[in-house]
């Protein structure tokens, strides 16, 4: 799960980890003030369970004082499906009036590698917590047909930044959320992955987000670590949303010269503030195109992370997280 870590802090806070019951590890001598912190619920090999550190949990703090919440492991023994966790969250919404950040599945390769997360529907959260302002998702698709990430079309009001971090995003996702309502979203971050992975989203799946008129508040988009970078870029370098956004990422995937060259002799970019590139196989002609697009413009461009690739080879190019 390369270019995958715990975060530090989350919706502008630090992240605290609540020691399981039973936990022998010395605990602080106070707890962090609740609503300072964003909570991380984690479940070892050998817990209890994540139902008893959920209740754990609310006993613990003031749940009506929460305002973010991280989940990290979830499972006892094998890998299980995060739907029973989904459903605790939801059934105990009304205790967290406060609650405006979510972060599902916050799982690094030594615990499991993202595309071996049994993930599931995960819209109840959003109808649940309609004051929610950020979510992100760690996981997508198995590429077994099993713990497959779903999501349905919603309306959320509140709603400013949406991520989804996987190794492969399955289409019916993308699709889902370009039928979203959400009039408040700002930033959206897709990472789509590997076909191997169940990562068969395809440039018309994201028509509707590259439309410019779904989420009229959108000013970062994200189409990353994709198979099919360059057919994104293209589609990018013509697509009306990009007039509306201050940053923009088509980072972490197999961008060539291709994607590379059609953004340059697209569209205008110049009124970007940040355009990510990183993890690509530009060429140095072509990277140079792009630094004296940044200089001549003053566009941040992230070319960091640049790997070689022959197309007389016929080698592969990979994204950066896939299994």
């Amino acid at each position: 799960m390369t270019g995958i870590d715990h975060p530090c802090s989350f919706h502008g806070m630090p992240v605290f980890t609540l020691p399981e019951p039973g936990d022998d590890r010395p605990w602080p001598a106070t707890l962090p003030a609740v609503d300072g912190i964003a909570w991380r619920l984690d479940c070892g090999w050998d817990g209890p369970g994540f139902a008893a550190v959920w209740q754990h949990f609310l006993k613990t703090v003031d749940p009506a004082q929460v305002r973010a919440l991280v989940i990290g492991p979830w499972w006892d023994g094998d890998y299980s499906s995060l739907a029973p966790v989904v459903e605790l969250i939801a059934a105990d919404a009304a205790r967290f009036p406060a609650l405006r950040a979510l972060f599902l599945a916050d799982v690094v390769g030594e615990e499991c590698e993202v595309s071996w997360l049994q993930m599931c529907d995960i819209t109840p959260v959003l109808r649940a917590f309609p004051l929610l302002e950020e979510l992100v998702v760690r996981g997508g698709g198995s590429g077994l047909g099993e713990g497959t990430l779903e999501l349905h079309p919603v309306r959320h009001e509140a709603l400013r930044s949406l991520r989804f971090e996987s190794g492969g995003l399955p289409g019916h996702v993308v699709r889902a959320v370009g039928a979203c309502e959400l009039p408040a979203l700002e930033r959206l971050e897709l990472w789509l992955g590997s076909q191997w992975y169940a990562g068969d989203a395809t440039v018309a799946d994201m028509a509707p987000l590259l439309s410019g008129g779904t989420f009229p508040r959108l000013r970062h988009l994200g189409l990353q670590n994709s198979e099919i970078q360059d057919e994104i870029a293209v589609a990018v370098a013509a697509a009306p949303v990009v007039a509306q956004l201050e940053s923009l990422a088509l980072s972490m995937g197999t961008l060539s010269d291709v994607g590379g060259l059609a953004l340059l002799e697209g569209q205008p970019l110049t009124h970007l503030g940040y355009l990510d590139l990183q993890h690509h196989y530009l060429t140095d002609e072509v990277m140079e195109r792009f630094r004296e697009l940044g200089e001549r413009d003053d566009v941040h461009v992230d070319l960091s992370e640049a790997d070689y690739w022959d197309p007389k080879d016929d080698e592969p190019r990979y994204v950066a997280v896939s299994e």
